[in-house]
């Protein structure tokens, strides 16, 4: 009798607990998609706003999707920066061991930056490589004033070259990618803007010079403070062990570079060649947010080099995705 009115009790306490509890809402796995879905513009779309992947000895196109479509290049906006920079020290303008002092335009930047200030010097190699595995804002613009002696000079100077390069469809307002605001930090007054058939048109240029894959294909770097500024140190590069970096008297490691390729870097995502070697060894990725995700990659395999092309992806994920596809069946076709 007495459990009898107990699980009356109960009964009755929840019956009232659910009566006074509001129902619980229920959502549709299309509805929860739809919530975490990326955003997509005319300059950022699923899969992609467009690609393409090219034999890098010939130029041929092996496959192209709306590679003709503008986009947003962000960061992959520093590989005219880089290519600009080579082409002075093959013209004999500097050296790669040349310093470079950043002047008051370095205060133009945000992260991803290395935190250079105005008056301090880093070798013109040392800021390419916090250019290309950093993706060092501040990197791009003392490259770009010591190049051509002022901002807008070499801002000038890229639109002149991608126009003789063929790159039609590109405007450059600024050396990094960064994208244009009202503060006197941003003044330029406009996106980058590019598209993929454009942007391979670049690679296989820059690609003639020995030393671009010496800087895209460091995983990690150490940036190391010195007297008078930073240098930097190669941890590990493709298909190299890692390697710890000497520090002279009154020198220390600020922090640890990595490369923003994962397709080169993450080991889930490497691309490995038969003979065991990793494949991929460049070039550059890219992101803002109305701009999404881009790369330019290139790898080898028994000798034939391709290059693919991913512009405005909606997510980094769909640019790996991508781009790793693209770039291995390129290689496995130009090495059959």
């Amino acid at each position: 009798m007495r459990l009898r009115a107990v699980i009356s009790a109960v009964a009755v306490l929840a019956a009232v607990a659910a009566f006074a509890a509001p129902a619980k809402k229920q959502v549709s796995p299309a509805s929860r998609r739809a919530a975490v879905a990326p955003v997509q513009t005319a300059h950022r779309r699923s899969p992609y706003v467009g690609a393409i992947c090219a034999d890098a000895a010939t130029g041929r196109v092996l496959s192209t999707d709306n590679a003709d479509v503008e986009a947003y290049p962000a960061s992959v906006t520093k590989l005219m920066t880089l290519f600009l920079v080579l082409e002075d020290v093959h013209a004999g303008k500097y050296s790669l061991d040349s310093l470079a002092v950043a002047t008051p335009d370095v205060n133009r930047c945000e992260a991803s930056w290395i935190g250079i200030k105005a008056g301090e010097s880093m070798t013109v190699r040392d800021l390419c490589l916090a250019l290309m595995v950093e993706s060092a804002n501040d990197a791009a613009i003392v490259l770009a004033v010591h190049s051509a002696g002022s901002f807008d000079g070499f801002v000038s100077r890229m639109n002149a070259r991608a126009a003789e390069l063929g790159m039609s469809r590109t405007r450059y307002y600024n050396p990094n990618g960064l994208p244009p605001n009202s503060t006197k930090r941003y003044p330029w007054k406009s996106f980058n803007v590019s598209t993929a058939g454009d942007q391979l048109k670049l690679a296989l240029a820059l690609l003639k010079f020995p030393e671009t894959l010496e800087f895209t294909s460091v995983k990690t770097c150490d940036l190391v403070k010195t007297a008078n500024g930073y240098r930097t140190s190669v941890t590990r590069r493709v298909n190299e062990p890692l390697r710890k970096t000497e520090l002279s008297s009154g020198e220390s490691i600020v922090k640890s570079l990595c490369n923003h390729n994962n397709v080169m870097v993450k080991d889930k995502q490497k691309i490995f060649n038969p003979d065991g070697r990793e494949a991929v060894d460049g070039l550059k990725t890219g992101y803002i947010d109305a701009g999404g995700s881009s790369v330019v990659i290139t790898g080898t395999r028994s000798g034939k080099r391709a290059v693919a092309v991913v512009l405005g992806s909606s997510s980094s994920k769909e640019r790996d995705e991508n781009a790793a596809r693209l770039i291995t069946d390129a290689l496995g076709a130009l090495a059959w």
